[in-house]
């Protein structure tokens, strides 16, 4: 809406806009939205929005204060909630988890014999390409053949906002969290040769790697066109594949791919270009 030259407020509830992604990425994404104009205000809690004919009110309290905002429209966005009712459900007996999705193994089955659950309904993790991926391996299982398990945790999840984000895994202070000793390196766009040409060099790439084995933890990605950059990370994770591996792979130039091949240097304490 900014691009077509509106005037917008955005108001986060959570203390930082991109709350699920890694700290660092949602900072750059706030700095680069406040670069492009948008008035941006997360630690916001809405109060009411009313209709006043000729548009809306806003109110909202930031930091102790109420305050409004009169807007000719609102766009509220409120996150996911499994759709269960309407169906029968109560009438199988199928079990539902305390948040009321379907309560599922790693099967992809219900506790009925011959009831199976994918998507959004099972509260897992709700992207599209997450519940394509359960369809096949519920596929799978059905017919009794080779399959897999979905670790949940390292599906990749992609935001369509500008500059793009794209991540998996654990963020740094959740891989610190979890007790894990870690690697982290950071390669910023601004010196990578495509992305300069593109006219779009702000963002980074940030990989984490378990300091002990190697293995990747996660990777939380800002900048063009980032959510193409992501499966060669998640397929490292899935293949084993170390930092080093990543970064011996040669990569074409000029390609934005060459700042994940940067930050997998880092991950090994010999970034070439910075």
């Amino acid at each position: 809406m900014h691009n077509y030259g509106v005037e917008v407020t955005l108001l986060e509830y959570m203390p930082r806009i991109a709350p699920l992604e890694d700290e660092e990425v949602s900072a750059e994404l706030e700095k680069q939205y406040k670069r492009m104009g948008v008035n941006v205000m997360a630690d916001a809690k809405v109060e009411a929005i009313e209709d006043t004919g000729e548009g809306a009110r806003v109110t909202f309290t930031k930091d102790g204060k109420e305050q409004t905002i009169e807007a000719a429209q609102v766009l509220q966005a409120i996150g996911f909630a499994p759709r269960t009712e309407g169906f029968g459900l109560e009438n199988t007996g199928v079990a539902l988890t305390e948040h009321g999705a379907v309560k599922i193994d790693a099967r992809m089955a219900t506790n009925v014999p011959g009831v199976w659950a994918i998507g959004d309904v099972t509260g897992a993790k709700m992207l599209a390409h997450v519940g394509s991926a359960q369809g096949i391996v519920c596929a799978e299982n059905i017919a009794g053949v080779d399959t897999v398990e979905l670790d949940y945790r390292m599906m990749p999840a992609c935001t369509y906002c500008q500059p793009q984000v794209a991540s998996f895994g654990y963020t740094e202070a959740q891989a610190r969290e979890a007790g894990f000793e870690i690697n982290v390196a950071k390669f910023p766009f601004q010196p990578n040769g495509k992305a300069l040409a593109l006219g779009e060099a702000a963002g980074f790439v940030k990989l984490i790697s378990d300091a002990k084995y190697g293995e990747m933890l996660g990777a939380h990605l800002i900048g063009p066109g980032v959510t193409e950059l992501l499966p060669e990370l998640t397929l490292a994770r899935f293949a084993e594949l170390t930092p080093e591996e990543i970064a011996r792979n040669v990569h074409a130039h000029p390609t934005l791919s060459e700042a994940v091949m940067e930050a997998a240097h880092g991950l090994e304490g010999e970034m070439i270009n910075l």
